[in-house]
């Protein structure tokens, strides 16, 4: 099978998006797939506003239908509602080519903590983008819900998976500070809600690991709060390893990945119970899951190790790639991916 997958989220952001879709191309290529990746770094693109880590293609119509004509693609996954995935949305509903969509972001709250947007605009918008795609892939129960109760329809389950041999418990060395050890890690931006965490009244000591717009800020804020910036790979799954409880105080993630990522090193979890933590966790002994943050973290102090460890086992990467690949609709008539004349708009575009 040849894969085209069209995404805004890519190296060097570093989140959960871009984790599960290089680990995705990286598993299905390992199968015998070809997976073409259209990413920003194949377009001229400048940094989004307030937010330069995101890379914002400009004018990408012309070069995504060379990419579709040139490549004569099996399936097309679209995981983003950025530029590219509007560009290749419009080039797929043109040529009649069948494709799939994700939804990884909440993307109606995210621009409402920022600009105050309604959500219900926010959540027109996604519903129109995702209208036309074959399947909408979502992590976990709860989001299909809410998804469904806001009028999306199509909706297949698309889980997701972890590096059980990277991620692993380790002796707590990593992190030389005042225990217990409070963690989190994941972007430091205003829609993780990441001063809930910050302002709790803990023992111990808070490290942040992470990037993003707030960091300065709140490094000013909370001088006694320890930033270690972006860690990746070995030099990340150590500092998971040596902290003794993760704390997850997002409200708008739609699954949370860094959650499987702590438990796996044998560190429990504290978090709202909402979705994402709702189905990661739910009612299992690997986390609390309260209203109460602060006592969540306390109580998490009490979880075995041991368990979470097991319990982060059953994740894996050949389950998520499979479900992935069985979401997707396979086609093997090209005939309308051939070239067809630019439109006034997209010469514009491009001249």
């Amino acid at each position: 099978m040849r894969l085209i997958l069209i995404t805004d989220a890519w190296h060097p952001q570093v989140n959960g998006v871009v984790r599960t879709l290089s680990n995705l191309k990286d598993y299905l290529t390992g199968l015998g797939d070809e997976v073409i990746m259209v990413t920003p770094e194949l377009f001229t693109s400048l940094p989004c506003p307030t937010y330069p880590e995101i890379r914002l293609s400009l004018f990408p119509a012309r070069r995504m239908r060379k990419i579709f004509t040139e490549t004569l693609p099996d399936a097309v996954h679209i995981a983003t509602e950025g530029p590219l995935g509007f560009a290749a949305r419009r080039y797929c509903i043109k040529n009649n080519i069948p494709f799939t969509t994700a939804f990884h972001t909440r993307f109606a709250e995210y621009v409402n903590a920022r600009i105050r947007l309604p959500i219900t605009w926010g959540y027109a918008s996604l519903r129109w983008f995702h209208r036309p795609s074959r399947a909408i892939m979502v992590a976990t129960p709860s989001l299909e819900k809410d998804l469904r109760l806001r009028g999306f329809q199509h909706i297949r389950r698309w889980t997701r998976g972890i590096d059980t041999e990277l991620f692993h418990a380790r002796e707590k060395t990593a992190l030389n500070y005042k225990r217990p050890i409070f963690l989190y890690v994941g972007r430091v931006a205003v829609e993780k809600n990441i001063e809930e965490f910050l302002r709790l009244d803990l023992s111990g000591t808070k490290v942040v690991v992470g990037d993003g717009p707030q960091r300065k800020d709140l490094e000013k804020k909370y001088p006694q709060v320890i930033f270690l910036g972006l860690k990746e790979g070995e030099e990340l799954a150590k500092v998971y390893a040596a902290a003794d409880v993760f704390v997850f105080p997002s409200r708008t993630d739609t699954f949370g990945l860094v959650l499987l990522e702590a438990l796996a090193c044998g560190v429990p979890v504290a978090a709202y119970p909402v979705t994402g933590p709702l189905d990661v966790i739910g009612d299992s002994p690997v986390g609390v899951l309260e209203e109460d943050l602060k006592a969540a973290a306390i109580n998490a102090l009490d979880i075995d190790p041991t368990v979470c460890r097991e319990y982060a086992m059953g994740y894996s990467w050949a389950t998520s790639a499979m479900q992935f690949k069985n979401n997707l609709v396979v086609f093997t008539d090209t005939t309308n991916i051939a070239p067809a004349p630019l439109s006034l708009k997209e010469t514009e575009e491009v001249g």
